[in-house]
């Protein structure tokens, strides 16, 4: 490995999402001498590069018009990514969705490992509170 490798080692983002998520990008967009936080909610279609020069695209709907940007994933603009959902999709690239529209651009939902624990331990106090119900 040569120096620049572990030069750019040192300043690569954490990137752990994957196409067909669905998130919240808060992106810094200034405006004169102010700067303020803008959310970009939509689905990563494709994800390139490896590396300092990873890039993905993120695309929309908005107002009836398809929105697609694509940011560097070490970019100084991105506040932060929030993932919304998981969807399941069998492509690297969602090329297909910008035909699509309607309930047919929809994908099919993922059930996030978190949501599932806490729904799990749902239940099982609710079971623990029917069976102390019925005991006494």
């Amino acid at each position: 490995m040569n120096k620049l490798d572990e030069i750019m080692k040192e300043n690569i983002k954490e990137f752990n999402y994957k196409v067909g998520d669905r998130v919240k990008l808060h992106l810094k967009v200034s405006e004169g001498d102010t700067e303020r936080i803008q959310v970009f909610d939509g689905i990563i279609m494709a994800i390139r590069g490896s590396g300092v020069s990873r890039s993905f695209t993120v695309r929309k709907i908005s107002y009836g018009v398809g929105v697609e940007r694509t940011f560097p994933v070490n970019s100084p603009k991105i506040e932060k990514i929030e993932l919304v959902k998981s969807n399941k999709v069998r492509r690297a690239k969602l090329n297909y969705l910008r035909k699509l529209s309607g309930k047919a651009a929809r994908l099919s939902e993922i059930e996030l490992v978190e949501d599932a624990e806490e729904a799990n331990q749902e239940m099982k106090q609710q079971e623990t509170q029917v069976k102390e119900a019925n005991n006494a």
